[in-house]
């Protein structure tokens, strides 16, 4: 089971960094995410969906974190060490800067639906049961998150 947890680390980061936006955090989460899955082992039903699993933990993290770090503040964001020094040069890391300023700009729950469906890959069923909404919720979401992509990219499709 340790094995098949260990093989969705690239999923969980890639979707730790949409919920974050902060590298730092996301890999902290990552790393939380990892620790329960391992610890509550247990409770996982064999044969269910254990991608789906483990986003349903990391979802509740963030949002666990979330209302704690609405109690606590911090000065997290004066951190130099968040700071980046120099800058990419690399013209497809400027065009995964402007999709994800559109997605930074994109209502939480337009950006969750098209990251989990449209970047990892999440079937519509997974993805409407881990964000507790109907099948139906997820496809108009995908439809409005493409639709404002191809607005505020100026894509042609």
């Amino acid at each position: 089971m340790s094995d098949d947890i260990l093989s969705h680390i690239p999923s969980l980061r890639a979707y730790s960094r949409v919920l974050c936006r902060n590298r730092s955090d996301a890999e902290d989460l990552v790393q939380e995410t990892l620790l329960r899955a391992i610890e509550y082992a247990h409770q996982y039903k064999p044969g269910t969906n254990l991608r789906a699993w483990m986003f349903k933990i990391m979802r509740n993290l963030f949002f666990t974190q979330c209302r704690k770090s609405a109690r606590e503040r911090t000065g997290s964001t004066d951190c130099a060490s968040e700071r980046v020094s120099v800058g990419p040069g690399q013209e497809w890391h400027m065009m995964a800067l402007e999709v994800r300023g559109v997605l930074d700009k994109m209502p939480a729950h337009y950006r969750e639906t098209i990251v989990l469906v449209g970047a990892l890959g999440v079937s519509y069923i997974d993805a409407a049961e881990l964000l507790d909404c109907d099948i139906g919720t997820i496809k108009s979401r995908m439809n409005r998150a493409r639709s404002i992509l191809r607005m505020e990219l100026e894509l042609e499709f």
